[in-house]
């Protein structure tokens, strides 16, 4: 598996974003895996160090624990690979650090 054109902005944005909120990977890598992520520990940290790729599902997983674990913090957040823009060379829809995204709340079934 390669690189798309986005992965290593969003894998140093990532990292920083960790320096800057002082996460560290073990911290990261298990709010990861607790929201469904399926690759190791070392994985993520040779994902961080910018020696292995990651399908897109896996560095947004990546991406969303960082921002949950930093959402209290007043630091810049991990970009989700659709902030950066599409593999077709688009604009990105927003630019990445101009705020945070709300999430659809899930439905509660009433």
């Amino acid at each position: 598996m390669g690189f798309d054109q986005h992965e290593p902005q969003q894998q140093r944005m990532l990292a920083a974003a960790m320096k800057s909120a002082q996460i560290n990977v073990g911290e990261l890598w298990l709010k990861y895996f607790s929201l469904g992520g399926e690759v190791g520990e070392y994985e993520v940290e040779a994902y961080l160090q910018g020696l292995l790729s990651l399908p897109v599902l896996q560095r947004d997983l990546l991406a969303m624990a960082a921002n949950e674990l930093i959402d209290t913090s007043p630091h810049g957040r991990a970009p989700y690979s659709d902030e950066l823009g599409s593999p077709d060379g688009e604009s990105p829809r927003k630019e990445p650090g101009s705020g945070t995204q709300e999430l659809p709340e899930p439905d509660s079934g009433e």
